[in-house]
């Protein structure tokens, strides 16, 4: 198991921690995801087929693109 802390700058409440949870947690790999809004991050735990440049996408691709 892989723990990643990403920026995020797009994150500005708890309904974006929420959007961005949803999203991840449907990709396989994904263990758990907590954000902190006020930190504008994320700390995601993950394990293979899951990849950090395929949550980076995810990420880009929801529009919450990781710093």
């Amino acid at each position: 198991m892989t723990t990643s802390k990403l920026k995020v700058p797009n994150i500005s409440c708890g309904h974006c921690v929420n959007a961005i949870k949803t999203d991840l947690s449907k990709m396989t790999g994904i263990i758990s995801v907590e954000g902190d809004p006020a930190a504008k991050e994320i700390t995601v735990q993950w394990e293979a087929p899951a990849t950090l440049e395929a949550i980076r996408d995810l990420l880009k691709g929801i529009h919450y693109p990781a710093a």
